[in-house]
C-alpha cells in the first residue's frame, strides 16, 4: 500500500480535486477514478472524500456514498468522515462511525481520532460517550496530548462538568493558548465569569501571551458579570497589546457594551467598525430594546442593510420580553408580509407568547395550524408555547391534545400543562399529572414546584400543598426558593391560617421577598386581619417602597371595616409620594383583532353600541334582583365621589358587552386583566353567563374564571 501511495500520489487527478470548486466537478473526477482503477488506491480515496466531506460544497450523504465503496479505507479517510459528522447537524453520525472503525479498521485510534469523536460526544453533551472516550483515550497513553484535552476540556464544559473540565485542564504538562481559551470560555459560557476573569489573570502572570479568542471569553465574562469598568479595561488592553480580532472580536465588545448599559461606548465602537454584520446590527437593536429605548431599536432595524430572520426575532423577543405583546404581534404581522423571510421555531415561539399574554387564541391557533402545514418538527420549547398560549387563552382542551399528542415530553412541558391547569382551578388534575410525571421518570424542577403549589392555593388543597412543600428537597432535591414559600403563604392565607403563615415567613432560612409578604396581606384582605395586614404592609413597603399595590390592598381592608379616616390616610400618603393605582384594562379578541378597554372607556369605534348593550345588560340585571356590591367601589376606586356608575364601567363590562354584539351565541367571550377581577363584576359576569346563555372566560392577574350557565368553575375568594 505504501509503495501504491508513492505511485499514485503525483497523479494529476488528485491535484485536480485539489482545484475543484464545485460538486459536478468532484462527481467527474470520482467517475474518471473509478474508470482508471485509481479509487481503489487508499491515499487516492482519502484524497477524494476530504473534498466530499470538507470542501465548501461538501455534501456528507455523497461523502458517505463514496466512503461505502471504499474497500479498505485507511484510518486518515475514517478521521476525516468522523471530522466532517462531528461538525454537521447529525453529530451521532460520527459516534456511529467511529464505532464501526473499532470494528473494521486494522488500525488503532491515533491523537488525531480522539479530537474529531470527543467534539462529536460534546455536541450530544454525551456524557457517559465522552468518559468512555477519556478512558480509551489513557488506555492509548495519549493522557499528555495537548490536542485531545483541549477537546475533552470543551466536552466536560458543554456537559456541565466545570470541574471535570477544571482538572483535565490543570493536568495538562504543557499548556497552549488553546487549552487556556478553551478552559476561559467554558467558565465564561457556564455562568462563571468571575473564574473566567481570574484564570485570565493568571494566565498573565504565567506569561502566556492571550489572542482574539481569549479576548472573546473575558469580554462575555465582563458581559455577564456586567462590569463596564473591567470591559473598558479589556478593550483598551486589546488595543494596547494590538490584538486583532477583526469582526468577531469587535462584535464582542459592542455585545458587551450593550449588555452593560453603555449605549454611547457602544455607539462609538460601532461608528468605527471598519465592517458590520447581521450579528453587530442584530446586538445593537436588542441592547436598544431591552433598556427599553424602542424607538432607537426600530431606527437601527430600518437601518440594516438586510434583515435576516435572527433580527427580526431580535425585535419581536424584545417586545414580548418587555410587556409590549401587541407591538410584537405588530411584528410580526409585518414579517409575514415582507415574505423575506419565513419564520423559524424561535419566531413562533416569541410570537406564541405574545398571544398569550393577550388572549389571542385566533392567532395562536393560526401559528400552530401554521406549524403542521409546514411540517415544523414539534420540540419541547414549541410544544411548551402551544401548551402555555391555549391555556392562557382559555382553551384548556386544547391544551391537553397539545400535551397529548407529543411523545417527547422534557420537564418544562410537564410543567407547563400542570401550570394550565392550575390557572384553571383543576388542582386534583394537576396532582394528577404530576404523578405521571414521576411515572415517566422525569424530575420535576423549581419551576414545576411552584406551579403545582399554585394549583394547590387556587383550590383550597392546603394539606396536599404542605405535603408537596415539605417534601421538596427531601424526596425532589429541589431546595424551596421565595417563590415556594410565597405559594406556601398563599395557601396557607387563603385557608384563614394566617398566624401559621406568619410564623412560616419568620421561620425560612432566606430573607421573605416581597411577593411573600404580598401574599399574606392578600390573605388578611380576604379575611379582615388588620393588625397582620398592617405589618405586612410595613414590610413590603420597606422593599418596595413605590408599590402601590400595598396601599390599594390595605384601603381596602380598611373601607372594608369602615375605616374611613384610615383609608384618606392611605390615599394622601399615595398622592404625596405621586403614587397612582394602576389602571384597570381588558382585552378581548375578535375575529383575531385584539380590543383593549379601560375603565370608562369612549375611544372603541363601536362605542355607541357597546353603552347600548351595557344599558340592556344593566336593565336585565336589575330585572332578576341584582344589586350592586358598593363595596367593591370603596376598595377598587379611588374617586372620593363614587357612584353606582363607576361599577357599571369596570374594563371587563365594557369587554363582555363588546364580546356580546361581536361574536356569534356559540363563540365563547374570552378575556384577559390585567388587574383581579372585583366580587362585584364576578357575580356579573356569572350572571351574564346565564341570562344570556353565553361562555365567559375571564383571566385575571392570578387565574381563569370560568362562567357558563350562570356557574363558576373558580373558587370565589372576595
Amino acid at each position: 500500500t505504501v509503495n501504491n501511495d508513492r505511485c499514485f500520489a503525483n497523479h494529476p487527478i488528485l491535484s485536480q480535486i485539489d482545484q475543484c470548486t464545485d460538486s459536478k466537478q468532484l462527481k467527474r473526477l470520482h467517475a474518471q477514478m473509478l474508470r482508471i482503477g485509481l479509487f481503489f488506491d487508499p491515499y487516492s480515496a482519502s484524497k477524494l472524500i476530504t473534498a466530499c466531506a470538507l470542501s465548501p460544497f461538501a455534501s456528507l450523504d455523497y461523502a458517505q456514498k463514496v466512503f461505502d465503496q471504499i474497500p479498505q479505507p485507511n484510518l486518515y479517510t475514517w478521521n476525516t468522515l468522523i471530522r466532517a459528522y462531528a461538525s454537521s447537524p447529525d453529530p451521532d453520525q460520527g459516534l456511529l462511525i467511529f464505532l464501526q472503525m473499532l470494528d473494521q479498521c486494522p488500525e488503532l485510534p491515533n491523537k488525531f481520532t480522539f479530537p474529531f469523536v470527543i467534539k462529536a460526544a460534546a455536541e450530544l453533551s454525551a456524557s457517559r460517550v465522552g468518559r468512555a472516550l477519556h478512558g480509551m483515550v489513557v488506555k492509548a497513553s495519549l493522557n499528555s496530548d495537548v490536542f485531545i484535552l483541549n477537546s475533552l476540556i470543551h466536552f466536560y464544559a458543554a456537559c456541565g462538568c466545570l470541574d471535570m473540565a477544571y482538572q483535565v485542564f490543570v493536568n495538562i504538562p504543557r499548556r497552549d493558548v488553546v487549552s487556556w481559551n478553551s478552559m476561559i470560555t467554558s467558565f465564561a459560557q457556564g455562568n462563571c465569569p468571575d473564574e473566567a476573569l481570574e484564570l485570565f489573570r493568571v494566565m498573565e502572570a504565567e506569561n502566556m501571551k492571550p489572542n482574539d479568542v481569549t479576548m472573546v471569553g473575558i469580554l462575555s465574562a465582563c458581559a455577564k458579570k456586567l462590569d463596564l469598568e473591567f470591559g473598558k479595561w479589556v478593550h483598551s488592553y486589546i488595543e494596547r497589546n494590538e490584538i486583532n480580532g477583526g469582526l468577531t472580536l469587535n462584535n464582542a465588545m459592542l455585545d458587551m457594551y450593550m449588555k452593560c448599559g453603555s449605549v454611547e461606548d457602544a455607539k462609538r465602537l460601532i461608528d468605527k467598525m471598519p465592517e458590520k454584520d447581521i450579528v453587530s446590527w442584530t446586538t445593537m437593536l436588542g441592547g436598544y430594546a431591552k433598556l427599553g429605548e424602542y424607538d432607537a431599536a426600530r431606527s437601527v432595524f430600518n437601518a440594516m442593510p438586510y434583515q435576516d430572520i435572527a433580527a427580526w426575532n431580535a425585535l419581536i423577543s424584545a417586545y414580548e420580553q418587555s410587556g409590549k405583546p401587541k407591538e410584537a404581534l405588530a411584528v410580526f404581522n409585518e414579517l409575514q408580509l415582507s415574505k423575506s423571510v419565513k419564520p423559524d421555531g424561535v419566531t413562533l415561539v416569541s410570537t406564541l407568547s405574545a398571544c398569550a399574554q393577550l388572549g389571542a387564541v385566533d392567532l395562536g391557533g393560526w401559528i400552530h395550524v401554521y406549524i403542521k402545514k409546514q411540517g415544523i418538527k414539534l420540540n419541547c420549547h414549541l410544544t411548551t408555547s402551544l401548551i402555555d398560549m391555549y391555556s392562557k387563552c382559555g382553551d384548556l382542551e386544547k391544551a391537553l391534545e397539545v400535551f397529548q399528542s407529543v411523545d417527547t415530553r422534557d420537564v418544562f412541558v410537564w410543567s407547563a400543562m400542570i401550570a394550565g391547569l392550575a390557572m384553571h382551578g383543576r388542582g386534583r388534575d394537576a396532582i394528577d399529572l404530576f404523578m405521571n410525571m414521576q411515572e415517566a421518570k422525569v424530575k420535576p424542577n423549581a419551576v414545576t414546584f411552584t406551579n403545582l403549589l399554585c394549583a394547590c392555593s387556587h383550590t383550597g388543597l392546603v394539606e396536599e400543598g404542605r405535603d408537596f412543600f415539605n417534601q421538596m428537597e427531601p424526596v425532589y432535591g429541589v431546595v424551596p426558593g421565595v417563590k415556594h414559600y410565597a405559594c406556601m403563604v398563599d395557601i396557607l392565607g387563603r385557608a384563614g391560617r394566617l398566624e401559621e403563615a406568619m410564623k412560616l415567613i419568620e421561620k425560612m432560612p432566606i430573607a421573605p421577598g416581597a411577593s411573600m409578604w404580598g401574599a399574606l396581606l392578600g390573605a388578611c384582605r380576604l379575611h379582615g386581619n388588620v393588625d397582620l395586614a398592617e405589618q405586612a404592609c410595613s414590610h413590603l413597603l420597606e422593599l418596595e417602597p413605590r408599590n402601590h399595590g400595598a396601599y390599594v390592598l390595605l384601603s381596602n381592608i380598611y373601607a372594608k371595616l369602615g375605616k374611613w379616616d384610615k383609608v384618606s390616610g392611605l390615599r394622601k400618603l399615595m398622592r404625596d409620594a405621586g403614587l397612582k393605582k394602576e389602571p384597570g384594562s381588558s382585552l378581548v379578541e375578535v375575529n383575531g383583532v385584539v380590543h383593549e378597554f379601560l375603565v370608562s372607556d369612549n375611544s372603541h369605534p363601536q362605542c355607541e353600541k357597546i353603552y347600548l348593550k351595557l344599558d340592556e345588560i344593566s336593565a336585565r340585571l336589575k330585572s332578576v334582583g341584582y344589586v350592586p356590591n358598593k363595596s367593591h367601589l370603596l376598595q377598587f376606586v379611588e374617586e372620593e365621589d363614587v357612584q353606582e356608575q363607576a361599577l357599571y364601567l369596570h374594563s371587563e363590562r365594557l369587554a363582555i358587552a363588546f364580546g356580546l354584539i361581536s361574536m356569534g351565541p356559540s363563540q365563547p367571550i374570552r378575556i384577559v386583566k390585567n388587574l383581579r377581577v372585583c366580587g362585584d363584576c364576578h357575580s356579573v359576569a356569572k350572571l351574564i353567563s346565564r341570562l344570556y346563555d353565553r361562555e365567559i372566560l375571564l383571566r385575571d392577574r392570578y387565574r381563569f374564571h370560568h362562567f357558563k350557565g350562570g356557574c363558576c368553575s373558580c373558587m370565589d375568594y372576595w
